[in-house]
């Protein structure tokens, strides 16, 4: 498996993944207001300009990826592939973040149905779960130990 960066010319097919995948898993607990801000946040173009997005890659076939914002300091987007969860892929990813970030604190806003996972990932809550423009989320971070 390779972690790489995901050029603009690749953007569509990343943007598919996190779609379909937002569908199967995360649509279900929103309301219409909170699937529609969702995917008006992801088929923004000025928005997607603004994110670092990873892919992860086997024989070409993109199965998972995770985009940051502010220098890798916030999760903004992090989505595996269906056929491809509860392989090891997710924490690829995460690993990768973590090996080539400089920031003290990564936070991420996370969905429901991810909450376990960032959890197992080392994140903690920062407070209780919100709501905003009908997306439901649990503020978290992780801290970096940076060898301290």
């Amino acid at each position: 498996m390779i972690i790489r960066k995901i050029e603009n010319t690749e953007r569509i097919t990343a943007v598919a993944l996190i779609w379909d995948t937002f569908l199967k898993f995360e649509a279900p607990d929103y309301s219409f207001e909170g699937v529609d801000a969702f995917r008006s946040f992801i088929f923004n173009d000025k928005i997607l300009d603004t994110l670092e997005i990873f892919g992860a890659y086997e024989k070409e076939k993109l199965l998972g990826v995770i985009a940051t914002n502010q220098n890798r300091k916030h999760i903004c987007c992090f989505f595996v592939e269906a056929d491809s969860q509860r392989k090891g892929i997710g924490r690829k990813l995460w690993e990768y973040i973590k090996k080539h970030n400089q920031n003290d604190v990564v936070t991420v806003n996370s969905s429901p149905y991810a909450v376990k996972v960032y959890h197992k990932f080392g994140f903690i809550d920062t407070d209780t779960e919100k709501t905003t423009d009908g997306i439901r989320y649990t503020p978290m971070k992780y801290e970096m130990d940076n060898g301290l």
